[in-house]
């Protein structure tokens, strides 16, 4: 931790915001100044990802520094394992305020949440979008999950999760900004139904969001999963198609302005704080035919902004390389130093914080388990998982076939290079099923490894490495666990069984 800092961290999330729906990425017309003021006084990382592009995974990749199938947490509907604990435990045991405002979307409810304060966190502070949703009436609950009420009324700022958010991280900056503390703030907006006072949606009522080539993928090449997703949308005039989601885009930019109002509170009264801003996913937007988001890894969906401002960072700045979301755990612990738990599947971020020419990661992944129960629309089970290394991506769609992309060739994700390229995959390949043995991927298996593509694969075995990683936990929160064949404390975690 920088020297004569505070402890005190502030997290900021968007829900459903592309990377490129952020000024400071991409020029699209989109206005989002108050994202591109954090990044002009911060650093911006250029090749950031989520841990699954969907709303509770991702959220359990940032809250638990683990990934989705190491928690439970592969699904919108699963709540996450009961033995795994939330950073915001962490922090409070050791001293330091953890408080949470908004979406939670980790305790099983599928969308909306519980209602209920999880441990360590600030129950003073503690609001989720069902504490939302019960503060309003019958009718304003409708009219709140309609975007067509907005076509006959203003739907007041006042009305919004967004303000209710805001309004509350700004009361706890200006009550707690002298203490150490851990701030998340969770906004819903832009994700649907995009409701937003009427000023911010008529302002891109003549707009369109500029098309990418990828918008005329016909995904032939690609996995036949995904052009049942795209469905009639491949017969699609994409010369004629025009992307104005005016709601959409205004959520975006009022969400933009509720986030400015707890940075300016931030500056006020807690100056010293590390400032982090990102997003679970993104969406589509016609990319690859598809739509929403869903079982893929391409960057439409799984890049995310990610920006980090406060003491110790350097202002203006661009990190390169590929970052994840599952290093933000490990990050904010050393940040406010305390040791990185081993359960934690990340690495701390600090020495590129401080220096963006230090490379974060080798490789990260991501994944996708389903969707969720309550939203069969969405596909059922496509297993998922996906490697980068800042070039090449390869993704393992295990009921399907399987796809490889050179991003700095190919950055819109056309050419599919499975066939092709062995020696770049087959490393690929490896770090992935190295990651799978690592972090004890439930699903893990010799039928990742013996893919149509992969020459010299081991041979189909039911033991397949007989790699084991068994948990092991801060001492205070679980015992170190016994290995299987000698009921005495296990050596190593990782190990042959």
């Amino acid at each position: 931790m920088p020297k004569n800092d505070k402890r005190q961290v502030i997290l900021i999330m968007t829900d459903s915001q592309r990377w490129d729906m952020c000024g400071c990425y991409r020029d699209t017309g989109l206005k989002t100044p108050n994202i591109d003021a954090l990044a002009s006084r911060g650093l911006r990382f250029e090749r950031a990802y989520t841990t699954q592009p969907v709303c509770q995974p991702a959220r359990a990749g940032i809250f638990t520094g683990q990934y989705p199938h190491s928690c439970a947490s592969w699904s919108n509907c699963m709540g996450i394992s009961d033995n795994t604990l939330t950073i915001g435990q962490r922090l409070s045991d050791s001293g330091i305020r953890a408080a949470y405002v908004g979406k939670w979307h980790l305790d099983g409810g599928d969308y909306f949440g519980l209602g209920r304060c999880p441990h360590g966190w600030d129950p003073e502070y503690w609001y989720d979008m069902r504490m939302y949703l019960e503060e309003l009436t019958p009718e304003q609950r409708l009219a709140s999950r309609d975007e067509s009420y907005m076509d006959a009324h203003d739907f007041p700022a006042e009305m919004t999760f967004g303000r209710r958010c805001s309004d509350r991280a700004v009361d706890f900056l200006a009550k707690n900004g002298d203490g150490e503390f851990f701030l998340a703030v969770s906004f819903d907006e832009p994700h649907h139904p995009y409701m937003c006072p009427k000023p911010y949606r008529d302002m891109y009522k003549d707009y369109a969001f500029p098309k990418s080539p990828n918008v005329f993928d016909d995904l032939r090449g690609k996995p036949d999963f995904q052009r049942v997703w795209a469905s009639e949308s491949l017969a699609e005039d994409k010369a004629a198609l025009e992307i104005k989601r005016a709601n959409y885009f205004g959520c975006n930019t009022f969400v933009d302005g509720e986030i400015g109002r707890v940075t300016r509170a931030a500056e006020k009264f807690a100056p010293d704080a590390l400032i982090i801003y990102t997003s679970d996913h993104g969406d589509f937007l016609a990319s690859h035919s598809l739509s929403g988001k869903g079982p893929a890894a391409y960057d439409e969906i799984a890049r995310i902004p990610l920006i980090f401002a406060g003491p110790g960072v350097p202002s203006g700045a661009v990190c390169p390389h590929p970052a994840s979301h599952i290093d933000l755990a490990p990050t904010i612990m050393e940040r406010m130093g305390l040791p990185i738990p081993k359960t934690m599947e990340g690495a701390s971020m600090m020495r590129t914080l401080a220096n963006p020419a230090v490379r974060p990661n080798e490789y990260i992944f991501y994944e996708f388990g389903r969707y969720e129960v309550d939203h069969d629309s969405f596909g059922g089970f496509q297993p998922m998982r996906t490697v980068f290394d800042g070039r090449y991506k390869l993704t393992v769609n295990l009921l399907s076939s399987d796809e490889l992309y050179d991003l700095e060739d190919d950055p819109y994700e056309m050419n599919n290079l499975i066939d092709n390229g062995a020696s770049i995959r087959d490393r690929l390949h490896d770090a992935l099923l190295d990651n799978m043995n690592r972090t004890r991927d439930p699903f893990r298996g010799y039928y990742w490894e013996r893919r149509p593509w992969r020459s010299g694969a081991r041979a189909a075995s039911w033991g397949y490495t007989n790699m084991t990683r068994q948990r092991e936990e801060d001492e205070r929160y679980e015992k170190r666990q016994l290995d299987y064949l000698t009921g005495l404390d296990m050596t190593e975690a990782t190990r042959k069984k």
